[in-house]
């Protein structure tokens, strides 16, 4: 399925077509970028698609008093972010969200890929309390066949939490159509939808793995 057609079926699918995102999308593919710069472009990429992502988050006006005089001003309304980070390349990623609100709660969740069957396997999970009253930002750079991202959320709804959005960087339509047959409900915000998946279920033309690429361990 193309670009402009899952964008047609899909309408809380957003690309974050900014030229600053997609610039530093274009750093992350190229194979010379080195691990520093490329660990340092998905933290940046990761505040400015989670702006994106909160953008509609409710507030609440409190007075405050300035130098001047007091007023009425707005502030987050209720329990505020929880930020979970799909393991390891996620946390990249949740380190630019957190920069937009520090005080998040963050979840980790542990997922790898079985080379066999390409299913994922959980071998960690911790979150913080009451996420069912929390905004629920899962972040993964990349959404290839879907798996991870599928079983992480899965994980989020059978701990009660009901207000989740989801955000990575590179993704292939056939990763974009099973999630949304899964979790129709949950907001996707993306920087980019590649061409497909190939026979080993790299995304084409893709970054190559991220959480190598992030750590060093190629």
């Amino acid at each position: 399925m193309s670009h402009d057609e899952l964008l047609s079926i899909y309408n809380d699918i957003s690309v974050i077509d900014h030229p600053f995102v997609q610039h530093k999308l274009t750093s992350l593919r190229d194979k010379n970028t080195s691990t520093r710069e490329f660990r340092m472009l998905v933290e940046e990429l990761g505040t400015l698609i989670g702006y994106e992502a909160t953008r509609d988050l409710e507030t609440t006006d409190i007075e405050v008093e300035t130098p001047l005089e007091k007023t009425m001003s707005p502030v987050l309304k209720g329990k505020k972010l929880c930020v979970v980070t799909i393991m390891r390349a996620g946390n990249g990623l949740a380190e630019g969200v957190l920069k937009l609100s520090p005080s998040a709660r963050v979840g980790h969740i542990g997922l790898y890929r079985d080379p066999e069957t390409k299913q994922p396997v959980e071998y960690y999970l911790k979150m913080p309390h009451s996420i069912d009253e929390r905004t629920i930002i899962v972040v993964d750079p990349m959404l290839a066949t879907g798996n991870s991202a599928i079983m992480a959320i899965d994980k989020m709804k059978e701990m009660g939490a009901n207000h989740i959005r989801f955000i990575c960087l590179f993704s292939a339509p056939e990763g974009i159509t099973a999630f949304k047959k899964a979790h129709p409900d949950v907001a996707m915000y993306i920087g980019t939808i590649d061409r497909e998946l190939d026979d080993h279920a790299y995304i084409r033309p893709g970054v190559g793995d991220a959480g190598d690429r992030i750590y060093g361990t190629l």
